[in-house]
Formats: C-alpha cells, structure tokens, sequence
C-alpha cells in the first residue's frame, strides 16, 4: 500500500501571540494556530481562565504557554512578547482578540450583561448619544483601539529586528461598518482599529510585515450571549443574517490562520468581513 506523505501543517515553526486568548475568538485561534503547528501564547487578563486553555492544548500535545496581559498596559504588552520569544526563540504572528463591549467589562458575567442590556433599552438614541459618560467611553477605547495599538508595536518591534516579517492580525467587528450594530464606544473603537489596521499595514509592509483585519458579525462568545437571551432579540436578528445563524467562533479562527499563512502572502491592509451575509444588506 502506498503511503501518503504527512501534509505538512500551515504554520509549522512559527510562533503566535493570541492576545484575549483565553476564551471566545481568541482561543479558537491559539487552538487552530497551535493544531497547524504553531507554537502558542495565550495573553489574557483572565489567569484562570487563560492558564487553563494553555494546560488543555498542552495535553494534546501543543506547544502552548499563557501569560498575563493587561491589554492596556505597554509593560504587559512588551512582557509577553518576551516571553514568546524566550520560550520558543521568536515571534511571527499576532491576533489581537482582547477587547470589551463595555466600560467594566467581564467575559461571563450575565448578571453585568443584562443590567447593561436593560440600561440601554431605557433610553433613546439621542439620549444614549448625548449623555454618554466619559467613564463608559474611555476604557473601551483603552482596551479595544490603545490595547490593539500596544500589541501591533511591541510584536511588530520583535518582527523587525528578526529581520524574517511576519503577519497581524486585528478583530475588528462589523460594528466598524454598521453604526446600529454596536454600541456608540465599541463601535468607534471598532472603526478605529480598521483604520489603524490600515496604517499599520502601509507602514509595515516594508519590513515583510502584513497586516489584516477581520470583521466578525454575530459570533456564538460570551459577549454575545446576551443578545440571545432577551425577548425577540434573536428572531427579529435572524432576519438581517441571510445564512439564519450566529458563526462560531471557530470560522473566524480558520480566516485568522489563512490571514496569518503564507496562503495570504500577497494580502496586506484588508478588512475581511465573517458575518453569514448581514453586511450584504
């Protein structure tokens, strides 16, 4: 019987760093990343949650570490990729998944999702807009614009003085594109990671270095789980998805690592959009 050569995997001797990779879209990429062979940090400000995924890959066999990362802090930021290179000798890919939908944010809180949920049902839009508080504006720009700009220079810093490129890349969202879609903080810190997406791959592209953005639309992940749960939320969103159904978090991790391989080797400063067709209206 002839044998069938092992097909070799798509990201085999490179190093990833998965910021907010303990949970939702960013550990389905550390988990896609690692089982294409990629060696793994898992950056996250949940420690339990992160050391936990990073024990899980490492029991199938991957090379998985977890560090904590604030993703608001530059220290953490140059932190983990200090890490990843002195664990595993480098680093070539970046996928910032850490971000928050609101100011005070924790990924499974339900009891924090719906007091939110039912705040910003209580009032109008023009409300909302006019009265937003600095305090429910600011940490999301911290986290999901400041802390992808930390993480694409202290990787892109590492990227460079390899001297052997690398690729990023940014989650956006759809929010980036459709203001009804997301909150007024989330979908200006959105807007803003697209465009910094975009700078970041002109400035870059010089050094080998590409860098891409994914838009998820509606994604089955802890800060979506609300929507779900509140009275004809579900059906009356259905009906703006002509595939009838949230993604997993999984699809997006497979358009990461496409982004991230040398599959995509001529594609730079593009905003792939995931989201089962609701852009398409």
């Amino acid at each position: 019987m002839r044998e069938i050569a092992k097909r070799m995997a798509r990201l085999d001797g490179k190093v990833a760093l998965i910021t907010g990779g303990a949970n939702g879209i960013g550990l389905a990429c550390a988990t896609r990343f690692a089982e294409e062979g990629a060696s793994v940090v898992i950056a996250d400000l949940l420690d339990d949650a992160g050391e936990s995924a990073a024990v899980d890959l490492r029991g199938e066999g991957h090379r998985v570490m977890f560090v904590h990362l604030d993703a608001t802090s530059t220290a953490d930021n140059e932190a983990a990729v200090v890490a990843a290179v002195a664990d595993f000798g480098s680093l070539e890919l970046l996928v910032t998944a850490a971000g928050i939908s609101f100011a005070g944010y924790t990924s499974g809180d339900r009891a924090q999702e719906r007091q939110m949920a039912q705040l910003g049902a209580s009032v109008g839009l023009a409300t909302a807009f006019l009265h937003l508080p600095s305090e429910q504006w600011q940490p999301v720009l911290d986290v999901n614009l400041t802390g992808t700009l930390l993480a694409v220079q202290a990787a892109g810093r590492q990227m460079v003085a390899q001297a052997s490129g690398g690729s990023i890349v940014t989650i956006a969202s759809i929010a980036a594109l459709v203001p009804e879609v997301g909150t007024l903080a989330y979908s200006v810190s959105k807007a803003g990671v697209w465009m910094l997406t975009k700078m970041a791959a002109m400035s870059l592209a010089s050094e080998g270095i590409r860098v891409n953005a994914i838009g998820p639309g509606f994604i089955e992940t802890n800060m979506t789980h609300i929507i779900q749960t509140l009275p004809e939320r579900p059906d009356k969103l259905m009906e703006q998805i002509p595939m009838r159904r949230f993604g997993q978090p999984r699809e997006i991790a497979d358009l990461a690592l496409f982004l991230a391989s040398d599959e995509a080797s001529y594609v730079t400063g593009e905003l792939m959009v995931a989201d089962g067709g609701f852009y398409t209206h």
